[in-house]
Protein backbone atom coordinates (compact mmCIF):
# COMPACT_ATOMS: atom_id res chain seq x y z
CA UNK A 1 0.00 0.00 0.00
CA UNK A 2 1.26 3.48 -0.88
CA UNK A 3 0.16 6.25 1.50
CA UNK A 4 0.78 9.99 1.23
CA UNK A 5 0.40 12.46 4.10
CA UNK A 6 -0.08 16.13 3.25
CA UNK A 7 0.76 18.17 6.35
CA UNK A 8 2.87 21.09 5.23
CA UNK A 9 3.16 23.20 8.41
CA UNK A 10 3.63 24.46 11.06
CA UNK A 11 6.35 23.13 13.39
CA UNK A 12 4.11 21.92 16.21
CA UNK A 13 1.45 20.62 13.82
CA UNK A 14 3.98 18.58 11.86
CA UNK A 15 5.24 17.03 15.11
CA UNK A 16 1.67 16.28 16.23
CA UNK A 17 1.12 14.20 13.06
CA UNK A 18 4.02 11.82 13.79
CA UNK A 19 1.95 9.35 15.88
CA UNK A 20 -0.35 8.89 12.91
CA UNK A 21 2.62 7.37 11.09
CA UNK A 22 3.40 4.98 13.96
CA UNK A 23 -0.22 3.83 14.03
CA UNK A 24 -0.27 3.14 10.30
CA UNK A 25 3.01 1.25 10.47
CA UNK A 26 1.78 -0.87 13.39
CA UNK A 27 -1.31 -1.99 11.47
CA UNK A 28 0.20 -2.02 7.96
CA UNK A 29 3.88 -2.94 8.43
CA UNK A 30 4.54 -3.17 4.68
CA UNK A 31 3.02 0.19 3.74
CA UNK A 32 5.09 2.84 1.98
CA UNK A 33 4.47 6.16 3.72
CA UNK A 34 5.43 9.45 2.03
CA UNK A 35 4.96 13.00 3.32
CA UNK A 36 4.55 16.43 1.68
CA UNK A 37 5.90 19.15 3.96
CA UNK A 38 7.21 22.71 3.76
CA UNK A 39 10.86 22.74 2.71
CA UNK A 40 11.95 24.13 6.08
CA UNK A 41 10.62 21.07 7.92
CA UNK A 42 12.08 18.34 5.69
CA UNK A 43 14.84 17.56 8.20
CA UNK A 44 12.27 17.36 11.02
CA UNK A 45 10.13 14.78 9.18
CA UNK A 46 13.35 12.98 8.32
CA UNK A 47 13.79 12.12 12.00
CA UNK A 48 10.99 9.56 11.60
CA UNK A 49 12.50 6.39 10.12
CA UNK A 50 9.06 5.16 9.02
CA UNK A 51 8.83 7.79 6.26
CA UNK A 52 9.97 6.44 2.91
CA UNK A 53 10.03 9.64 0.88
CA UNK A 54 9.74 13.29 1.86
CA UNK A 55 8.44 15.63 -0.84
CA UNK A 56 9.31 19.26 -0.08
CA UNK A 57 6.94 22.06 -0.99
CA UNK A 58 7.66 25.79 -0.78
CA UNK A 59 4.23 27.42 -0.55
CA UNK A 60 5.47 30.13 1.82
CA UNK A 61 8.22 31.11 -0.58
CA UNK A 62 6.33 30.60 -3.83
CA UNK A 63 3.45 32.88 -2.94
CA UNK A 64 5.89 35.82 -2.78
CA UNK A 65 6.83 35.38 -6.44
CA UNK A 66 4.10 33.20 -7.89
CA UNK A 67 4.50 34.37 -11.49
CA UNK A 68 8.28 34.36 -11.70
CA UNK A 69 9.98 31.92 -14.07
CA UNK A 70 11.96 30.31 -11.24
CA UNK A 71 8.86 29.73 -9.11
CA UNK A 72 6.89 28.25 -12.01
CA UNK A 73 9.77 25.92 -12.75
CA UNK A 74 9.95 24.81 -9.11
CA UNK A 75 6.19 24.18 -8.99
CA UNK A 76 6.44 22.03 -12.14
CA UNK A 77 9.28 20.05 -10.57
CA UNK A 78 7.21 19.55 -7.41
CA UNK A 79 4.25 18.24 -9.41
CA UNK A 80 6.47 15.77 -11.25
CA UNK A 81 7.91 14.52 -7.95
CA UNK A 82 4.42 14.22 -6.45
CA UNK A 83 3.26 12.06 -9.36
CA UNK A 84 6.17 9.63 -9.30
CA UNK A 85 4.03 7.13 -7.37
CA UNK A 86 0.34 6.29 -7.42
CA UNK A 87 -1.20 6.32 -3.96
CA UNK A 88 -3.87 4.12 -2.42
CA UNK A 89 -4.67 6.80 0.15
CA UNK A 90 -3.76 10.48 0.36
CA UNK A 91 -4.39 12.15 3.71
CA UNK A 92 -4.85 15.89 4.16
CA UNK A 93 -4.87 16.45 7.92
CA UNK A 94 -4.61 20.25 7.67
CA UNK A 95 -8.02 20.94 6.15
CA UNK A 96 -7.12 24.00 4.10
CA UNK A 97 -7.87 24.83 0.47
CA UNK A 98 -4.16 24.97 -0.34
CA UNK A 99 -3.46 21.54 1.16
CA UNK A 100 -6.51 19.98 -0.47
CA UNK A 101 -5.27 21.27 -3.84
CA UNK A 102 -1.94 19.56 -3.16
CA UNK A 103 -3.90 16.41 -2.30
CA UNK A 104 -5.70 16.67 -5.63
CA UNK A 105 -2.41 16.89 -7.51
CA UNK A 106 -1.28 13.49 -6.24
CA UNK A 107 -1.81 10.49 -8.53
CA UNK A 108 -4.13 7.77 -7.21
CA UNK A 109 -4.35 4.05 -7.89
CA UNK A 110 -7.62 2.96 -9.58
CA UNK A 111 -9.29 2.46 -6.18
CA UNK A 112 -7.36 5.21 -4.42
CA UNK A 113 -8.96 7.66 -1.98
CA UNK A 114 -8.38 11.23 -0.91
CA UNK A 115 -9.18 11.49 2.80
CA UNK A 116 -9.56 14.60 4.91
CA UNK A 117 -11.42 16.29 7.73
CA UNK A 118 -15.20 16.66 7.51
CA UNK A 119 -15.34 19.52 10.00
CA UNK A 120 -13.37 21.97 12.09
CA UNK A 121 -12.43 21.61 15.73
CA UNK A 122 -13.12 24.59 17.99
CA UNK A 123 -10.99 27.55 16.97
CA UNK A 124 -9.15 25.80 14.14
CA UNK A 125 -8.39 27.35 10.77
CA UNK A 126 -10.26 24.62 8.89
CA UNK A 127 -11.70 25.65 5.51
CA UNK A 128 -14.89 23.75 4.53
CA UNK A 129 -14.16 24.22 0.82
CA UNK A 130 -11.33 21.71 1.23
CA UNK A 131 -13.93 18.91 1.19
CA UNK A 132 -14.57 19.33 -2.55
CA UNK A 133 -11.38 17.34 -3.23
CA UNK A 134 -12.13 14.52 -0.77
CA UNK A 135 -13.23 11.01 -1.63
CA UNK A 136 -13.88 10.50 2.08
CA UNK A 137 -14.38 13.16 4.77
CA UNK A 138 -13.89 12.02 8.38
CA UNK A 139 -15.86 13.78 11.16
CA UNK A 140 -14.03 14.54 14.41
CA UNK A 141 -15.20 15.84 17.77
CA UNK A 142 -15.20 19.59 18.26
CA UNK A 143 -12.66 19.27 21.07
CA UNK A 144 -10.36 16.63 19.67
CA UNK A 145 -6.67 16.93 20.55
CA UNK A 146 -4.39 17.72 17.59
CA UNK A 147 -2.56 14.40 17.90
CA UNK A 148 -5.70 12.32 18.26
CA UNK A 149 -7.41 14.12 15.37
CA UNK A 150 -4.80 12.95 12.87
CA UNK A 151 -4.73 9.47 14.41
CA UNK A 152 -8.51 9.16 14.15
CA UNK A 153 -8.59 10.24 10.50
CA UNK A 154 -6.07 7.54 9.57
CA UNK A 155 -7.74 4.92 11.78
CA UNK A 156 -11.17 5.52 10.25
CA UNK A 157 -9.86 5.33 6.69
CA UNK A 158 -7.76 2.22 7.31
CA UNK A 159 -10.20 0.35 9.58
CA UNK A 160 -8.38 0.17 12.90
CA UNK A 161 -8.69 1.88 16.31
CA UNK A 162 -6.50 4.80 17.35
CA UNK A 163 -5.77 3.33 20.76
CA UNK A 164 -2.76 3.39 23.05
CA UNK A 165 -0.35 6.20 23.82
CA UNK A 166 0.96 8.41 21.06
CA UNK A 167 4.32 7.26 19.68
CA UNK A 168 6.20 10.04 17.90
CA UNK A 169 9.17 7.86 16.93
CA UNK A 170 11.52 10.76 16.18
CA UNK A 171 15.10 9.54 16.29
CA UNK A 172 17.94 12.03 16.57
CA UNK A 173 21.24 10.94 15.03
CA UNK A 174 24.10 10.18 17.40
CA UNK A 175 26.03 13.33 18.20
CA UNK A 176 29.72 12.73 17.56
CA UNK A 177 32.24 14.67 19.63
CA UNK A 178 33.52 16.57 16.60
CA UNK A 179 29.99 17.71 15.78
CA UNK A 180 29.13 18.91 19.28
CA UNK A 181 27.89 22.53 18.96
CA UNK A 182 29.95 25.05 20.91
CA UNK A 183 26.83 26.42 22.60
CA UNK A 184 25.57 23.04 23.86
CA UNK A 185 26.50 22.27 27.50
CA UNK A 186 27.69 18.81 28.40
CA UNK A 187 26.15 19.04 31.88
CA UNK A 188 22.38 19.04 32.62
CA UNK A 189 20.59 22.23 31.60
CA UNK A 190 17.14 23.78 31.47
CA UNK A 191 15.61 25.56 28.50
CA UNK A 192 13.08 28.38 28.66
CA UNK A 193 11.05 28.57 25.45
CA UNK A 194 9.74 32.03 26.31
CA UNK A 195 9.04 33.37 22.83
CA UNK A 196 5.79 33.18 20.86
CA UNK A 197 4.31 35.31 18.12
CA UNK A 198 1.13 36.06 20.06
CA UNK A 199 1.68 38.38 22.99
CA UNK A 200 -1.30 36.97 24.90
CA UNK A 201 0.32 33.51 24.90
CA UNK A 202 3.43 34.82 26.67
CA UNK A 203 4.12 34.30 30.36
CA UNK A 204 4.89 37.28 32.61
CA UNK A 205 8.51 38.44 32.51
CA UNK A 206 9.07 38.33 36.29
CA UNK A 207 7.84 34.73 36.46
CA UNK A 208 10.70 33.45 34.33
CA UNK A 209 13.16 35.17 36.65
CA UNK A 210 11.62 33.47 39.69
CA UNK A 211 11.92 30.03 38.08
CA UNK A 212 15.55 30.70 37.13
CA UNK A 213 16.33 31.58 40.77
CA UNK A 214 15.04 28.19 41.90
CA UNK A 215 17.12 26.41 39.28
CA UNK A 216 20.20 28.37 40.31
CA UNK A 217 19.84 26.93 43.82
CA UNK A 218 20.25 23.40 42.46
CA UNK A 219 23.01 24.33 40.02
CA UNK A 220 21.11 23.96 36.76
CA UNK A 221 21.94 26.58 34.11
CA UNK A 222 19.18 28.07 31.98
CA UNK A 223 19.54 28.38 28.21
CA UNK A 224 17.57 31.11 26.45
CA UNK A 225 16.93 30.60 22.71
CA UNK A 226 15.36 33.20 20.46
CA UNK A 227 14.01 33.35 16.95
CA UNK A 228 13.45 37.04 16.27
CA UNK A 229 14.98 40.36 17.23
CA UNK A 230 12.17 41.00 19.69
CA UNK A 231 12.73 37.62 21.34
CA UNK A 232 16.46 38.29 21.49
CA UNK A 233 15.84 41.56 23.30
CA UNK A 234 13.55 39.74 25.75
CA UNK A 235 16.24 37.11 26.34
CA UNK A 236 18.78 39.83 27.05
CA UNK A 237 16.46 41.50 29.56
CA UNK A 238 15.80 38.17 31.25
CA UNK A 239 19.50 37.36 31.38
CA UNK A 240 20.23 40.67 33.09
CA UNK A 241 18.21 39.42 36.08
CA UNK A 242 19.41 35.80 36.13
CA UNK A 243 22.65 34.46 37.55
CA UNK A 244 22.68 31.09 35.82
CA UNK A 245 21.82 31.92 32.23
CA UNK A 246 23.26 31.50 28.74
CA UNK A 247 21.81 33.38 25.78
CA UNK A 248 22.11 31.20 22.71
CA UNK A 249 22.99 32.26 19.19
CA UNK A 250 20.18 32.13 16.64
CA UNK A 251 19.82 28.41 15.96
CA UNK A 252 18.79 26.69 12.75
CA UNK A 253 15.82 24.37 13.15
CA UNK A 254 17.65 21.11 13.76
CA UNK A 255 19.95 22.66 16.35
CA UNK A 256 16.86 24.02 18.11
CA UNK A 257 15.40 20.49 18.02
CA UNK A 258 18.68 19.19 19.48
CA UNK A 259 18.41 21.80 22.23
CA UNK A 260 14.95 20.50 23.18
CA UNK A 261 15.87 16.82 22.79
CA UNK A 262 18.85 16.94 25.19
CA UNK A 263 17.38 19.23 27.86
CA UNK A 264 17.04 18.03 31.46
CA UNK A 265 14.10 20.38 31.91
CA UNK A 266 12.02 22.41 29.48
CA UNK A 267 9.70 25.22 30.54
CA UNK A 268 7.85 26.69 27.59
CA UNK A 269 4.76 28.49 26.40
CA UNK A 270 2.40 27.01 23.82
CA UNK A 271 4.80 27.01 20.89
CA UNK A 272 6.38 24.57 18.46
CA UNK A 273 9.64 23.84 20.25
CA UNK A 274 7.87 23.19 23.54
CA UNK A 275 5.81 20.57 21.72
CA UNK A 276 9.00 19.15 20.20
CA UNK A 277 10.43 18.65 23.71
CA UNK A 278 7.21 16.96 24.81
CA UNK A 279 7.30 14.68 21.76
CA UNK A 280 10.77 13.53 22.85
CA UNK A 281 9.31 12.87 26.33
CA UNK A 282 11.74 15.29 27.94
CA UNK A 283 10.77 16.62 31.38
CA UNK A 284 8.56 19.42 30.09
CA UNK A 285 6.31 22.03 31.67
CA UNK A 286 3.86 23.39 29.12
CA UNK A 287 2.48 26.82 29.97
CA UNK A 288 -0.95 27.68 28.58
CA UNK A 289 -1.56 31.39 29.18
CA UNK A 290 -4.27 32.21 26.66
CA UNK A 291 -4.77 29.18 24.43
CA UNK A 292 -6.95 26.10 24.97
CA UNK A 293 -4.98 23.39 26.72
CA UNK A 294 -7.08 20.56 25.30
CA UNK A 295 -5.81 21.23 21.78
CA UNK A 296 -2.15 20.37 22.22
CA UNK A 297 -1.31 19.41 25.82
CA UNK A 298 1.24 16.66 26.23
CA UNK A 299 -0.87 13.78 27.52
CA UNK A 300 1.28 10.80 26.53
CA UNK A 301 3.97 10.87 29.24
CA UNK A 302 4.35 11.40 32.99
CA UNK A 303 7.36 13.55 32.10
CA UNK A 304 5.03 16.30 30.84
CA UNK A 305 3.10 18.65 33.14
CA UNK A 306 0.53 20.97 31.57
CA UNK A 307 -0.41 24.13 33.45
CA UNK A 308 -2.85 26.98 32.81
CA UNK A 309 -5.55 27.25 30.20
CA UNK A 310 -7.27 29.75 27.96
CA UNK A 311 -7.49 33.01 29.92
CA UNK A 312 -5.88 31.50 33.04
CA UNK A 313 -2.10 31.69 33.09
CA UNK A 314 -0.27 29.34 35.48
CA UNK A 315 1.13 30.81 38.69
CA UNK A 316 4.78 30.81 39.69
CA UNK A 317 3.93 28.50 42.59
CA UNK A 318 2.37 25.94 40.23
CA UNK A 319 5.42 25.96 37.98
CA UNK A 320 7.84 25.71 40.93
CA UNK A 321 5.92 22.68 42.20
CA UNK A 322 6.13 21.12 38.73
CA UNK A 323 9.88 21.81 38.61
CA UNK A 324 10.31 19.98 41.91
CA UNK A 325 8.29 17.00 40.63
CA UNK A 326 10.24 16.67 37.38
CA UNK A 327 13.70 17.13 38.91
CA UNK A 328 13.15 14.68 41.77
Amino acid sequence: MNILIVRVSSLGDVVHNMPMVSDIRRHYPDANIDWVVEEGYVSLVGLNPEIRRIIPIALRRWRKSLFSVVTRREISAFRRQLKEDAYDIVFDTQGLLKTSIVMRMARLTPDGKRVGLANATDGSGYEPISRIFHTLSIPVGLRTHAVLRARQVAAHALNYSADGRANFNMQMPTLAAENWPSWLPRQPYAVFFHGTARADKQWAFANWVDIARRLALVGIPVLLPWGSEVEKQTAEKLAAQMSNVQILPKLPLMEAVLLAQRASLVVGVDTGLTHVAAAFNRPTIELYCDSPRWKTEGNWSENIINLGDEGTAPTVEQVLDAVDVLLN
